[in-house]
């Protein structure tokens, strides 16, 4: 008997995704400073940035990155605990630990890596952890790989994860949340759930790759922004590729903590440490999301500007006070063809399609950063409105479901067909 060919059965579900629509293709975006993105020639002002505030090109954090790479090089060519770990990763450790208000921090090269790291070093097989089902992939993906019991409960709804630790009274428990959710920009019930977590012995880890930099006082995120602590929210994980600007991830907490993941999270043990130059960068970049209030204040001004053109103009969002404001589309034909009809004129806001979000949501997820302005706003909605209005009348194609590419590169509109991809 044959065995099942890998790569055929691989070529086949993407064959059955792109048709479906859902096919994802990458694309090659040079940027620099500021707001716009330069993809095939064209010169696009970008809303799917989750530099937030800015930071990512700012001269203090570029100089930081070349001054400590002239001096140390590129590479920190070690693993954290084979030697790699230097003065850079260290006074990031540390600063970010007085700022979130921790013993200490950890940092680890991804967000995606540290979420892995922390389940697999305090979960086994006999353990549950309870998640909002909305949460970020690499907390789904981490429950799996670590063996625990994977128990998933109604987006934003306290009741409905008590009655999954209800479900398992014995068994030691994480319950994970994001704290901003990516995809939808709502902020979690964070007070419920530490509450819920006290009464039931189980342990609360918080996601805040979106919130950090941008919410609570001096931008420590959205625990701190639900006035919780150390003791009420033990497992805090923050990204430093967002509102930072950088690049990686650290999980801040208390010293046990800190230490059972230096002893047993593969994803610290067994990988290069970052960058020492970036360290140093992200160091740069902290001091002024902290002190540089202004930017949160402009961030805030310009979601009320986007939330209150939209409703002027008839278009549908998400309930998000954040800067990720979702634009609802409907199927994945429509939200190809809105995104293809902005990027004709002049905006960057890729289509988000399941199934990274639920079948019937696909959306664009238009995101603010503190370096945009009103009237750059206003003409994105002006063309999100024309587009939706199209859409509607079937002047814009489906899927790209039926704009489709002629030979020359040119775009041909027809009138809606079988579902293609071609974003």
């Amino acid at each position: 008997m044959l065995r099942p060919d890998l790569l055929e059965r691989a070529t086949r579900r993407a064959a059955e995704r792109a048709a479906a629509g859902g096919l994802r293709r990458l694309r090659v975006a040079e940027r620099g400073p500021g707001r716009h993105v330069e993809i095939a020639g064209r010169r696009l002002l970008s809303f799917a940035s989750n530099d937030y505030l800015g930071l990512a090109g700012h001269a203090a954090v570029r100089g930081a990155l070349i001054e400590c790479a002239a001096r140390e090089g590129v590479g920190a060519t070690a693993a954290h605990l084979l030697g790699g770990h230097g003065r850079e990763h260290d006074a990031l450790e540390r600063e970010l630990a007085a700022w979130l208000g921790r013993e200490r921090a950890l940092l680890f090269s991804s967000g995606y890596a540290a979420n892995l790291g922390v389940l697999s070093a305090l979960l086994g097989a006999d353990d549950v952890c309870v998640q909002d089902r909305l949460n970020h992939r690499s907390l789904l993906d981490a429950a799996r790989l670590c063996a625990a019991e994977l128990k998933r409960y109604r987006h934003a709804d306290a009741d409905s994860a008590a009655r999954q630790l209800a479900s398992r009274p014995g068994a030691a428990a994480l319950l994970a949340t994001d704290g901003v959710f990516s995809m939808d920009g709502d902020v979690a019930p964070l007070r419920e759930l530490a509450v819920l977590c006290a009464a039931e012995g189980a342990t609360l880890m918080v996601d805040d790759a979106h919130g950090i930099g941008v919410l609570g006082e001096d931008g420590r995120g959205s625990v701190d922004e639900a006035g919780l602590d150390a003791d009420e929210v033990p497992v805090l994980m923050v990204t430093l590729g967002k509102a930072l600007g950088c690049a990686g991830a650290a999980v801040a907490g208390d010293a046990e903590l800190v230490e059972a993941l230096v002893q047993f999270a593969g994803t610290y043990i067994y990988t290069t440490a970052l960058p020492p130059a970036l360290a140093a960068a992200t160091r740069a970049a902290l001091a002024i999301a902290r002190h540089e209030r202004w930017r949160r204040d402009r961030l805030g001004v310009l979601i009320a500007h986007f939330r209150r053109g939209a409703e002027r103009r008839g278009l549908a969002l998400a309930a998000s006070r954040t800067p990720i404001q979702p634009v609802f589309a409907g199927e994945s034909g429509r939200a190809l063809a809105l995104a293809e009809h902005l990027e004709r004129r002049g905006y960057f806001v890729p289509a988000i399609r399941p199934p990274t979000v639920p079948q019937g949501q696909a959306r664009l997820r238009v995101a603010l950063s503190a370096l945009h302005r009103e009237s750059e706003l206003d003409a994105l909605l002006d063309a999100l409105a024309e587009g939706m209005a199209a859409l509607d009348h079937d002047a814009l194609a489906g899927p790209s479901p039926a704009a489709r590419r002629t030979p020359t590169g040119r775009v041909r509109h027809l009138r809606p067909g079988p579902a293609r991809d071609r974003a």
